[in-house]
């Protein structure tokens, strides 16, 4: 009779897999990129529970090739650290990868790294993304209710949404930064909700 296997294997053992998968990725990206073309890959844990969605890399993203690197980054990590929820149950990335290529590769990129990291809650940011993450036609999706910002909502069976805008525009001015503040803090409740390990 074979061994039993313990949960906690299990789950290095996923870990393990989704860390070589984005690492190769990464990889692909890089051939895919060239000096003048760097992308800007995901960043944080590869399994995480909820998965951040900007539409292209901003400038700071770009230099250091990471998304969410720079201002939105920072006022991510201060909301989450104001709503309680672990940072280190969060991966962040982008739909562009490099800000320039054709959005058919780029929606292949993110169907693969939906497939790896298997959120829980997808915050997509902004219109764009809400149009670029409808496009995927990802299965047994919903197309997402574009109207409803601020509101988690079913994508898959496995996976919600939750439509803020975009975090990218709302950093300049006070009433974008409460609008997105707004939208963004019904992770706070959603996480709460979710079962400890």
């Amino acid at each position: 009779m074979p061994a039993s296997v313990s949960t906690d294997e299990i789950y290095e053992r996923y870990l393990k897999k989704a860390i070589s998968e984005i690492n190769e990725l990464g990889d692909e990206l890089a051939r895919a990129g060239d000096e003048l073309r760097v992308p800007v890959v995901g960043s944080g844990h590869p399994l995480a529970d909820i998965m951040l969605l900007k539409f292209s890399p901003q400038p700071a993203e770009i230099q250091e090739g990471v998304a969410f690197f720079g201002r939105a980054g920072q006022a991510v990590l201060k909301s989450l650290q104001r709503l309680h929820v672990d940072p280190m149950s969060v991966y962040g990335t982008n739909c562009l990868k490099f800000g320039t290529e054709d959005p058919a590769d780029a929606a292949t990129w993110l169907t693969r790294e939906l497939y790896i990291v298997q959120p829980k809650l997808i915050v997509v940011m902004g219109e764009r993304s809400v149009a670029f993450v409808d496009d995927l036609e990802f299965p047994l999706s919903d197309r997402l209710e574009a109207d409803s910002v601020g509101v988690v909502q079913r994508f898959t069976p496995t996976i919600q949404m939750l439509l803020t805008p975009d975090i990218d525009e709302a950093l300049d001015e006070a009433p974008s930064k409460t609008a997105f503040w707004n939208a963004f803090k019904a992770l706070g409740p959603w996480w709460a909700e979710q079962p400890p390990y």
